[in-house]
C-alpha cells in the first residue's frame, strides 16, 4: 500500500508526470510513463475518495482494515463500466466529467503502456495534467453526498433484477 494512509499519493503522481516531461527532449519512455502516472493520479483520487467518504477520512476514528479494503476495492475495469453506464448521467455535472476523464484517461494509458506505435506528445500531456486538476478540484467541490453516492456507484455491483 501507499507510505502512509495519511499521504495523498495523487498530487505526487502528477508531481512524476510532469518530472517525467520536464526536459527539453523527453524520450518516448518518459512520456509513456508520464501518460500512465496521470491516469493513475485520477484513480489514487477516486481510491481515496472512495475509502474518506465511506470509511472515513480521520486516520484516528476509523477502521484501518476498511478504510485500506474499500481503497483497493476500487477496480479499474469495474470503474470504466460505471462510468460508461447511462446512469451516471443522474449525476452533477462535474461528477459526470469526472467519470468522463476517468474513461478517457484509462484509454489513453492503455494506448501508451501497450501499443509500441502510438504517439504520445509532450503537449497532450500536460493539458491532460491540467485537465486532471481541474477535473479533481471540481469533484472535490461537489456535495459530499453526491461524491458518496458516487463512490458507491463505481465500486458497487448494479443489480438487475
Amino acid at each position: 500500500m501507499m507510505n502512509g494512509a495519511n499521504n495523498l499519493l495523487w498530487p505526487e503522481l502528477l508531481a512524476v508526470a510532469e518530472t517525467l516531461i520536464a526536459s527539453e527532449n523527453p524520450t518516448d519512455a518518459e512520456l509513456r510513463r508520464s501518460r500512465s502516472s496521470v491516469y493513475y493520479a485520477l484513480f489514487h483520487h477516486l481510491a481515496r475518495a472512495c475509502a474518506d467518504l465511506l470509511i472515513g477520512g480521520d486516520a484516528d476514528t476509523r477502521s484501518k482494515p476498511a478504510w485500506q479494503q474499500t481503497y483497493r476495492g476500487l477496480e479499474h475495469k469495474a470503474t470504466k463500466a460505471a462510468c460508461d453506464d447511462n446512469a451516471i448521467r443522474k449525476f452533477p455535472n462535474a461528477i459526470q466529467d469526472y467519470g468522463d476523464q476517468f474513461k478517457a484517461l484509462q484509454a489513453k494509458r492503455h494506448l501508451a503502456d501497450y501499443d509500441p506505435y502510438v504517439q504520445v506528445a509532450r503537449s497532450e500531456i500536460q493539458q491532460d495534467i491540467e485537465t486532471v486538476k481541474g477535473a479533481i478540484e471540481a469533484f472535490d467541490a461537489a456535495e459530499e453526498k453526491d461524491r458518496r453516492a458516487f463512490c458507491a456507484f463505481v465500486l458497487l455491483k448494479r443489480r438487475k433484477d
